[in-house]
């Protein structure tokens, strides 16, 4: 009963079968290899982007700080939510890798950004001159990290109204394949057809054992990605371990095999919490994360039993206190969640 985090969960039989294949023998170092050259391709026609720009990193934090630097000056914002990874969970690094771009945050329901917040602050944004920060980047996260979907629509929306006012975009996607399978579209309606520029493309929470891929849709901006990557240390001198990672996770549509349990999984905890007398959703359930609420005494139930989860916010402890407070937590399953590991768990608050 493990719903702490699905970067938690166990890497796929599959990816370590490509990982030990490529074990055997020499390959060239720095993306010389013949599995680089293929999941390079193998992106690019997912992307249906023959002409995009694939590097692979072994990190979410440097997919994003690498994207989002090869798009900004130090003297430009990034706008993003409040809830943004690259705001609460990265320790400055986007603005460290571009050498001081300031994120400029923009707030909306269930940590999605609201297009007339958006539009208002890049409107007044630059407008000092010389004296003020200048426009940038946006960043969008699908899945937000409050467990919520952007639509087509909502992404289109906010890319639409970044290039009224010269701003590149930039699609944080850590959960990318949650995302896609929970709106029932393509990568490319998901990215450059939304009006993003570049893409993070997660593996690493959806079963690989470390790595992401950063997708440019403009090719021009290669060359500065590949210097900022290099510079910042970022290219992995045996590329071939993450490249056998992907190769193995696009394999027979693995990636989306993998989402779509995860999101099921998910569904089921919701459906069951919704039967629980007292439980409260704090945001919409729309992939693979929950953000919710039960009465203390589920929580001390679920707990002494060993499920693993964390207190949202984090300050809450199911310690002490009323047995029917209504105390709040993230949920968040994986490809590796079984129906029985959320069924014991609903017994378990349910009481």
């Amino acid at each position: 009963m493990y719903f702490a985090s699905d970067n938690s969960a166990p890497v796929h039989p599959k990816i370590m079968e490509g990982l030990a294949r490529a074990n055997e023998g020499y390959a060239g170092g720095y993306g010389g290899d013949a599995a680089t050259a293929h999941v390079r391709d193998m992106i690019r026609e997912i992307f249906e982007a023959p002409d995009a720009a694939v590097y692979l990193v072994a990190t979410g934090t440097a997919a994003n700080a690498l994207a989002l630097a090869s798009h900004v000056d130090p003297w430009q914002a990034i706008f993003c939510h409040p809830s943004a990874h690259i705001e609460e969970d990265e320790c400055g690094a986007p603005e460290f890798y571009a050498g001081g771009a300031k994120l400029l945050l923009i707030d909306g329901p269930d940590g999605k950004i609201d297009p007339e917040r958006f539009h208002a602050k890049a409107k007044i944004t630059g407008q000092l001159g010389v004296h003020s920060i200048q426009r940038g980047a946006l960043s969008v996260t699908n899945v937000t990290e409050v467990g919520t979907v952007y639509s087509l629509d909502e992404m289109r929306a906010l890319t639409t109204i970044a290039k009224e006012y010269g701003i590149s975009t930039h699609l944080d996607g850590a959960r990318f394949t949650n995302a896609m399978v929970a709106l029932d579209c393509s990568p490319a309606e998901m990215t450059w057809k939304s009006g993003f520029d570049a893409v993070s493309f997660g593996g690493t929470k959806n079963g690989c054992m470390g790595v992401e891929a950063v997708v440019l849709f403009d090719p021009d901006k290669a060359w500065e990605f590949e210097l900022r990557r290099k510079r910042g240390g970022h290219l992995s001198s045996k590329y071939r371990y993450l490249s056998a990672q992907m190769e193995a996770y696009l394999t027979d549509n693995l990636w989306i095999k993998l989402a779509k349990h995860a999101n099921a999984m998910a569904d089921l905890l919701a459906a069951g919490l919704k039967d629980i007398k007292g439980a409260k959703f704090i945001h919409p359930q729309q992939a693979n994360m929950l953000f919710c609420g039960w009465p203390r005494s589920g929580h001390k139930m679920a707990q002494a039993a060993g499920a693993m989860y964390y207190a949202w916010p984090e300050a809450e402890h199911p310690e002490k206190g009323p047995s029917d407070e209504l105390l709040t937590a993230r949920l968040v399953t994986s490809w590796s969640t079984t129906p029985q590991d959320v069924e014991r768990f609903l017994d378990l608050i349910a009481g």
